[in-house]
C-alpha cells in the first residue's frame, strides 16, 4: 500500500513478500531512520540505538549492543536478578489474594522494570513513597509509570509536524523528554560519583557502568557523548519494561479465553517442572508447548503492529513498483500475523499448537512472524525480551490455578482497539466501565480454599485487555 502523509511518500508493506524486500532484500536500501520528533526529544536527539541514522555512530552502537551492553555473558550474569524479582512478584500476588482486586498488569509492570532497574542501574530507582535524603527514588511508580504511558502513546502518535516540518512541535512531547532527561541526569550523576569515589579500584557493576566506560574509550570510532549513554540507557528501561509486560498481559488473556490451552500449558509445567519448585530460565527449552504460547501472542498480539518507521535512502524496485528515496517504509506486522494466506482459515483464532513442531521462530528469519523486527534494525533487546517473556509467563501459569467463574462465557473476555504504540491496555485513567464480571482465581489443590472477586472490563486502548485479574492463592 501507498500513501502520502504531508510531504512523505508513504509504502506500508502488509504481506510476508513485502516484508522480505523492505527488511531483507532491500534491507541497506531502508535501512535509515527519519528524523522524527520522537527521536528528537526522547530519543536523546537521535543519540540512542532505535532513531540513530544509518551511518558509522549506529554501527557501532549496533556492535556494542551485541557484543557488550546484551550480550550472552552480561545476560547471564544477571540470571539472578530476573530470578529474584519473579519470586518478589509472586509473592506480592500471593500476599494480595484477599483484595478486593489485584491488578495483574501493574505487578507485571514494576517486575520488569524492577528486573531492569537493577541489570541497568544497578538499584532500584522507582519505588513506592519515594523515600528520603540520598536514598530517595527518582521516581515513585505512579509517576515512572505515566512517563512509560505517555512515552508510547506519544511514540505510536501521528505527529503533523513530522509530516509537515514547518508547522511548530508539540509541547507535550518536549515535556515529557525533560522529564526523562532529569531521570537519566540523576543516574548518571550517581555512577560517576561512585567511579570517583572508588577510583582505581572502580568496577563496573551494571549497564550504565559499562556504557560510561565505553564512553571513556578512546579507541571508539565514533565516541560516545552523554546524549549517547542517556539514549542507550532510555532505550534498555523503557524497552525492557512495557513491552515484556504487554506481552505476558496478552498471553494470559488468551489462556483465560481458551482453558484448553491453559490446561495443556499447566500439565506441561508439572510434568517437567513439578510442583516442588518454580520455573528456571534453563528450563525454558524443556517446555516447547509455552514457548509455542509465547509464539502465538506474539503473533495474534505483536506490541509493535508496525515496526519502527524506515526511510530509504536510495531508489528500490519491486516488481511492477518503485520505491524514490526519502519514502517512509513501515512493515504491518499485525495484518502479516493474522494473513489467512499464511496461518489459513483459523488466523484470528489462539492456537499455540500450530508452533508445536514448527521451525518458524521470532528471531527474525522467518517474515510470518516479526515481533522483533528482522534485518540490521533488529531490535538488539530480543534475547533480554524473550527471557523475560518466558520466564514471567510460566512462572504465573505454574504458580497460581487460573479460571474463569461459573456462568461466565470465555467470549466475555473482549477488548477494543485503538492507536498508539505498543498495543497496551489503559487500566489506570478512569476507564470506561464495561459490563462487570467476575473473574476467580483459586489454589490448584484447594476448592474450598478460594475467594471470589469481581474483575471490571474496560475500555481498550491499542489492541490489549485490560481485565482487572483478581488472583487468591498460590498452587500446592
Amino acid at each position: 500500500m501507498s500513501l502520502r502523509l504531508g510531504s512523505f511518500p508513504v509504502v506500508v508493506g502488509s504481506s510476508v513478500d513485502a516484508a522480505r524486500f523492505i527488511l531483507k532484500a532491500h534491507d541497506l536500501a531502508f535501512i535509515d531512520r527519519p528524523r522524527m520528533t520522537s527521536g528528537r526529544y526522547t530519543g536523546c536527539n537521535y543519540s540512542d540505538v532505535l532513531w540513530a541514522p544509518y551511518g558509522a555512530y549506529w554501527r557501532q552502537a549496533r556492535k556494542l549492543w551485541k557484543t557488550e551492553i546484551l550480550s550472552p555473558r552480561q545476560l547471564r550474569s544477571h540470571e539472578h536478578v530476573r530470578d529474584e524479582e519473579v519470586r518478589a512478584m509472586l509473592r506480592d500476588i500471593y500476599d494480595q489474594a484477599a483484595a478486593p482486586a489485584v491488578v495483574l498488569l501493574d505487578h507485571l509492570l514494576m517486575a520488569n522494570l524492577n528486573a531492569i532497574s537493577r541489570m541497568v542501574l544497578g538499584k532500584k530507582y522507582v519505588v513506592d513513597g519515594g523515600g528520603e535524603g540520598p536514598a530517595a527514588a527518582a521516581a515513585t511508580p505512579e509517576e515512572f509509570k505515566w512517563m512509560i504511558d505517555e512515552f508510547f502513546f506519544l511514540s505510536g502518535a501521528l505527529n503533523v509536524g513530522d509530516m509537515i516540518p514547518w508547522l511548530p512541535q508539540i509541547k507535550r512531547i518536549k515535556r515529557l523528554g525533560k522529564r526523562f532527561d532529569r531521570f537519566l541526569e540523576r543516574v548518571l550523576e550517581e555512577h560517576e560519583e561512585r567511579r570517583r569515589r572508588e577510583g582505581d579500584g572502580f568496577a563496573a557493576v551494571d549497564m550504565v557502568d559499562l556504557l560510561l566506560e565505553l564512553a571513556d574509550d578512546p579507541n571508539l570510532e565514533v565516541p560516545i557523548q552523554r546524549d549517547g549513554v542517556k539514549g542507550f540507557t532510555l532505550d534498555l528501561i523503557v524497552g525492557g519494561t512495557d513491552t515484556s509486560s504487554v506481552t505476558i498481559e496478552w498471553a494470559m488473556s488468551e489462556l483465560l479465553r481458551n482453558p484448553d490451552a491453559l490446561t495443556k500449558a499447566t500439565e506441561e509445567l508439572d510434568r517437567v517442572i513439578g510442583r516442588e519448585r518454580l520455573v528456571t530460565e534453563q528450563d525454558i527449552p524443556n517446555l516447547p508447548y509455552m514457548e509455542a504460547v509465547v509464539k502465538e501472542a506474539m503473533r495474534l498480539h505483536p506490541v509493535t503492529p508496525l515496526l519502527a518507521p524506515r526511510m530509504s535512502r536510495e531508489d528500490a524496485s519491486m516488481g511492477d513498483y518503485d520505491v524514490p528515496s526519502g519514502t517512509l517504509a513501515f512493515v504491518n506486522v499485525w495484518a502479516i500475523g493474522r494473513d489467512p494466506a499464511v496461518w489459513g482459515g483459523a488466523a484470528n483464532e489462539f492456537r499455540p499448537e500450530r508452533f508445536v513442531g514448527s521451525s518458524l521462530d521470532v528471531k527474525g528469519q522467518d517474515f510470518e512472524l516479526l515481533p522483533f523486527g528482522s534485518g540490521r534494525r533488529m531490535c538488539p533487546g530480543i534475547g533480554l525480551g524473550l527471557k523475560m517473556v518466558q520466564l514471567v509467563l510460566a512462572n504465573l501459569v505454574h504458580g497460581f490455578a487460573w479460571r474463569l467463574p461459573d456462568g461466565m462465557a470465555k467470549e466475555e473476555l473482549a477488548w477494543r482497539r485503538s492507536s498508539g504504540c505498543p498495543c497496551r491496555a489503559w487500566s489506570r485513567s478512569k476507564p470506561s466501565l464495561s459490563q462487570g464480571c467476575r473473574l476467580t482465581y483459586m489454589p490448584a489443590h484447594d476448592a474450598d480454599a478460594f475467594i471470589e472477586c469481581h474483575c471490571i472490563p474496560v475500555t481498550f486502548r491499542s489492541m490489549r485487555r485490560a481485565n482487572v485479574i483478581h488472583v487468591l492463592g498460590m498452587r500446592n
